[in-house]
């Protein structure tokens, strides 16, 4: 029986850190377009509010580099807690809502 719980810990485990490097992958990724986009754009190309805001205040370099280590930080503390569906999700969604839509503005415009 031990066999069979270690087996499924370390696939688990083996998930869990593919979907966390995943993560942090997008999120650099992300953070890369919008800076790019917000170079050649202006602030008002950016749809999220939270993030607009940072970068009204701090400039693009800082408030991106902020909200991204703070999205990655909540990732690894999702991650540490186990919870690497839920990563994966979020993984997934940012890839959709945001690699896909940045991609595409960025390089087919």
């Amino acid at each position: 029986m031990q066999m069979v719980t270690s087996s499924w810990r370390a696939t688990d485990e083996r998930f869990g850190n593919l979907a966390v490097i995943g993560f942090m992958l997008v999120q650099y990724l992300d953070g890369f377009y919008t800076y790019a986009g917000l170079s050649i754009w202006g602030l008002n190309v950016e749809a999220n509010p939270l993030i607009r805001s940072a970068v009204g205040m701090v400039g693009p370099g800082t408030g991106l580099a902020a909200a991204k280590l703070v999205a990655i930080g909540f990732g690894m503390l999702l991650h540490l807690r186990g919870v690497h569906a839920a990563v994966a999700v979020l993984t997934g969604i940012y890839v959709v809502l945001s690699i896909v839509p940045w991609t595409a503005l960025l390089f087919l415009s």
